[in-house]
C-alpha cells in the first residue's frame, strides 16, 4: 500500500531550522490525562552518593486488568515538560486516547546529582558509558519500584528504552547490552562520539549476530561538528545506522535539518511511538 505524503520545500538554511508541531504534541479537548507519580532515590548502590527523581506516567486507560507494557526516557523532567521540546506526557495520553499504542507505563528518570559536589552532575558518566552499569541501575534499583506497584508485561518485545544526545547512545547501549529484556529503541541525535574510545557501534553492528531490536534513529544534517573529520557527531550517527542497514536491523532512520536540539525530536515523537510499538 502506498502513503501520500504533502509536498513540503525544503529550507534553503540549515542553521536553525524549526519543525512545527502536530496534533498530538498539544492537549487535545477530551482527551483524559494520564497520572504522573514522583519518585525520589538517593539510596543507589551502583551511583553511590547519587540522588534524582524519577516520574512515572500511568495512562488513564491503565486499570491493572491486563499487564502493561513499558518505556524508560533518560534527562525524565527535561522529556516530560508541557512546555518543553518533546512534551512526551501529552503526547502518551494523545496516542493513548486513540489507541495507537499498547497501553504502556512509562518512566522518566532524571540524571543522577552528587550534593554540594563542585561538579554535581553525573549524566555524562552514566549516559555516555560503554557497560551495563546504567542498565542494571534501571534493573534492579528503579524498575522493581514501579513493577511492585503497576501490571508489567515481561516481554521484552515491550520494554522500550528512549533518549536524545547523550541518553541517545545511553539507550542504544542498554538495548544493545540487556536485548533480553529492552527490545524497542528510540534515540535522537545520539552522542555517540563521546563514548569512551569513540564510536563503538559501526564495528560491533557489523561483526555481532543481530539482536532481536527495532530502532528509531533521528540524525540532524548540523549537528556538531558536522562538516568535521573528526568528532563528527552527524556521521557518527550515519555510521551506526549504515551498519544497521547492512546488518538487516528493524530500524528507521529519520535525518532532519537543523542542528543539535530538541525540536524536531520532539515533533517526530508521536508517529516514532506508532511505529516502534506497535
Amino acid at each position: 500500500m502506498s502513503v501520500e505524503l504533502p509536498y513540503r520545500s525544503l529550507a534553503v538554511d540549515l542553521s536553525d531550522v524549526r519543525y512545527l508541531y502536530g496534533p498530538d504534541s498539544v492537549v487535545q479537548s477530551g482527551v483524559a490525562v494520564g497520572a504522573l507519580v514522583e519518585f525520589g532515590w538517593s539510596a543507589s548502590a551502583i551511583y553511590p552518593g547519587t540522588s534524582r527523581k524519577f516520574w512515572v506516567h500511568v495512562p488513564a486507560q491503565y486499570d491493572g486488568a491486563e499487564p502493561a507494557s513499558l518505556m524508560v526516557f533518560q534527562d525524565g523532567m527535561y522529556y516530560l515538560d508541557p512546555q518543553g521540546a518533546i512534551r512526551a506526557g501529552i503526547v502518551l495520553d494523545n496516542l493513548h486516547h486513540r489507541g495507537d499504542i499498547p497501553l504502556t507505563i512509562t518512566i522518566f528518570v532524571d540524571p543522577g546529582v552528587f550534593e554540594d559536589a563542585a561538579e554535581p552532575k553525573n549524566r555524562n558518566e552514566e549516559y555516555d558509558a560503554f557497560d551495563d552499569r546504567y542498565v542494571n541501575f534501571l534493573l534492579t534499583e528503579i524498575i522493581p519500584q514501579v513493577t511492585s506497584r503497576y501490571a508489567i508485561t515481561d516481554d521484552p518485545a515491550r520494554w522500550a528504552i528512549c533518549g536524545g544526545s547523550s541518553g541517545g547512545n545511553c539507550a542504544f547501549t542498554a538495548a544493545w547490552l540487556r536485548p533480553d529484556r529492552f527490545q524497542r529503541v528510540f534515540c535522537s541525535v545520539s552522542s555517540f562520539v563521546q563514548m569512551p574510545g569513540g564510536n563503538p557501534y559501526p564495528e560491533l553492528i557489523a561483526t555481532t549476530t543481530r539482536k532481536p531490536l527495532r530502532i528509531f534513529m533521528h540524525a540532524a544534517h548540523r549537528d556538531f561538528q558536522w562538516n568535521e573529520r573528526d568528532n563528527n557527531w552527524l556521521a557518527s550517527n550515519l555510521r551506526v545506522a549504515a551498519a544497521l542497514a547492512e546488518s538487516g536491523y528493524d530500524f528507521r532512520l529519520v535525518l532532519g535539518d537543523g542542528g543539535h536540539n530538541p525540536n524536531h525530536c520532539g515533533t517526530l515523537l508521536p508517529d516514532a511511538l506508532r511505529w516502534l510499538l506497535h
